[in-house]
C-alpha cells in the first residue's frame, strides 16, 4: 500500500502555479535578501501566468511587470535570435567563416580566419578576455568601431576546440547581424524580433528605453549609482533593457509556443548544447535540462530560463547589483514550486557577506591603530640589527599593500580570467574593495611608524646616546 501510495504521489501532476502563490514567495524572498527592487514574470506553455514588480527604483517610483530594467548577458539569447532569422533567410551561413560574412572583421591571429558563426554563438571561438584588449572595445561607439577595435588581438586557443564565455562572441555576432541586414542592430531588434513578439517597452539603447539608475549595497546601505561606462548602446553582448511584461511573451516564444520567429529547427538548434560545454546559442542547458542565461551588471541582475519538460518559463531581474546576486536562487525556488517541490528560497547572504567584510574592516583598523601605538615596542629590540633582517620581519604588515596592488588581478582569476578594471571594483564588489583597501592602509601605517621608530633610535644610537 505504501508503495502505491508513493507511486501515486509521484506520478501526480505538479500543483499549478497561482499569482498568489507567486506573491507569497517573492514577497517572502525580498524580504530575506532585502533588495530594493524585483520584477519576475511566469509563464506556462503559450500563457503568461503572472507578471509583476516589487519594492520601487532609485527614484522612489514602485516597481512594476512595465519597469524597464537592464538585463545584461540576457542579451544574448535574443542576439543568437536575430543571427537565427537571418540564417532562415539564408543570408548568414552558420558553418561558414565570419571573416568572409564581414567585412572589416580581422585579428592579429590567422587563426581568427576559421571562427564561424556557430563557433561565436557556442562561445567556442577562442576569443578570450585574456587576449583580447576589452579595455579598448569598452570605449567603442558603435558595433563597427568595436569590430575595429579587435585588429590587433589574438585567439587563446584554435577555434571549435574549447568554450571560453568571452562578451566579444556576442558584439560580433551584432556586427554580423548589421552587416548581414543592412540596418543598425537596434532597428533589426525592434523590426523583427522585439515587434512581431509585441516587446513594445524593449530596446537596445537606454535612449530609447529611459532605465532608471540602479543600486549598489555598500555594508547594508543601498546607493542608486549610474551603470558603470562601457559599450551598452547596440551591444549584442549586453545592452537589452526590457520589462518583466515583455519577457513573457519572449519566453513563450521561446517555449515553441506563441508567435514563431524562425523555423522549429532554428529553435532546437538555439537550445542545443555544443559538445564542447552544455551551452547552445545564447542558452546555458541545465543537468535537468532547463535552459538558463543569467545577466549581470554592475547595478543591474538577471536571470531567464525555460523547462522544455514542466513548459514553465521564468524571468527574474533586479535593479541592483551586489556581491550575492539572489535571481539564479529566486529563480530555483519558483522552478520548484512549479514541480510541486517546496521552494528553499533565496537567504541573507548579502547581509551575511557584507557583515563579515565590515568585521574584518575593523579588525584591520583597530590592528593598524594599536600596531602603530606600540611601534617603539617592536622597534627597540630590533634597533642595530641589519637592515636585511628587519626588512624580513617587516613584510608581513606589507602583505595587505601587495594584495591591494594586485587586486584586479586576483579577481580576474577568481571570475575565470575575465578582465577585471579599478573602476569595476567600486560597484557591486564595493565592500570587499573597502576591506582591502583598509586592511592595506592599515599594514602601511603599521610599517611607516615602525621604520619611523626604527631611523629615530638609530640616529639616538648613532649620535651616542645610551643605547651605544
Amino acid at each position: 500500500m505504501k508503495l502505491l501510495l508513493a507511486l501515486a504521489l509521484t506520478l501526480s501532476p505538479a500543483p499549478e502555479l497561482t499569482p498568489a502563490t507567486i506573491d507569497a514567495y517573492l514577497e517572502q524572498a525580498m524580504e530575506s535578501t532585502g533588495v530594493p527592487g524585483l520584477s519576475v514574470v511566469v509563464t506556462h506553455g503559450d500563457k503568461v501566468v503572472h507578471a509583476a514588480g516589487y519594492g520601487h527604483d532609485s527614484e522612489g517610483r514602485p516597481m512594476t511587470a512595465d519597469t524597464p530594467m537592464r538585463v545584461a548577458s540576457v542579451s544574448k539569447s535574443f542576439t543568437a535570435m536575430a543571427v537565427m532569422t537571418l540564417v532562415d533567410q539564408g543570408k548568414i551561413k552558420l558553418d561558414e567563416p565570419v571573416a568572409a560574412q564581414l567585412p572589416g572583421f580581422r585579428m592579429a591571429d590567422p587563426r581568427a580566419a576559421r571562427i564561424t558563426v556557430r563557433h561565436l554563438l557556442n562561445q567556442t571561438s577562442g576569443l578570450s578576455d585574456r587576449t583580447v584588449d576589452i579595455a579598448s572595445t569598452e570605449e567603442a561607439t558603435s558595433p563597427a568601431d568595436y569590430t575595429a577595435r579587435l585588429a590587433d588581438s589574438r585567439l587563446a586557443a584554435e577555434p571549435g576546440t574549447r568554450y571560453e564565455y568571452c562578451n566579444v562572441n556576442y558584439d560580433l555576432a551584432g556586427r554580423l547581424v548589421e552587416v548581414a541586414s543592412g540596418r543598425r542592430f537596434g532597428d533589426y531588434l525592434r523590426d523583427r524580433v522585439f515587434g512581431p513578439l509585441g516587446m513594445r517597452s524593449s530596446a537596445i539603447s537606454d535612449k530609447v528605453v529611459p532605465v532608471a539608475d540602479g543600486y549598489n549595497s555598500l555594508f547594508g546601505a543601498w546607493l542608486p549609482r549610474p551603470e558603470l561606462d562601457g559599450f551598452h548602446d547596440e551591444s549584442g553582448a549586453g545592452g537589452v533593457i526590457t520589462t518583466a511584461a515583455d519577457m513573457g511573451k519572449w519566453l513563450v516564444a521561446q517555449s515553441g509556443d506563441g508567435r514563431p520567429l524562425v523555423k522549429r529547427q532554428s529553435l532546437e538548434a538555439m537550445h542545443q548544447p555544443s559538445k564542447l560545454r552544455p551551452y547552445g546559442m545564447g542558452w546555458g542547458i541545465e543537468d535537468d535540462g532547463q535552459l538558463v542565461h543569467s545577466g549581470n551588471l554592475f547595478t543591474y541582475n538577471a536571470v531567464e530560463a525555460v523547462s522544455p519538460r514542466t513548459g514553465y518559463g521564468f524571468a527574474v531581474m533586479t535593479n541592483n547589483a551586489t556581491l550575492y546576486d539572489p535571481t539564479y536562487d529566486i529563480m530555483l525556488g519558483l522552478t520548484a514550486m512549479s514541480e510541486g517541490r517546496s521552494p528553499e528560497g533565496p537567504g541573507n547572504e548579502r547581509q551575511l557577506f557584507e557583515g563579515v567584510l565590515a568585521a574584518l574592516a575593523l579588525v584591520a583598523a583597530g590592528l593598524g591603530v594599536l600596531g602603530g601605538l606600540r611601534a617603539r615596542r617592536w622597534a627597540a629590540p630590533r634597533s642595530g640589527r641589519p637592515w636585511w633582517r628587519i626588512g624580513l620581519r617587516l613584510l608581513p604588515a606589507l602583505v595587505p599593500a601587495a594584495v591591494l596592488a594586485a587586486y584586479p588581478d586576483l579577481v580576474s582569476v577568481l571570475v575565470n580570467g575575465r578582465t577585471v578594471t579599478w573602476a569595476q571594483l567600486t560597484y557591486f564588489p564595493a565592500p570587499l574593495s573597502v576591506a582591502v583597501l583598509v586592511a592595506a592602509l592599515a599594514g602601511l601605517g603599521v610599517t611607516a611608524a615602525r621604520i619611523c621608530v626604527l631611523y629615530k633610535l638609530t640616529r639616538y644610537t648613532n649620535s651616542g646616546g645610551p643605547g651605544r
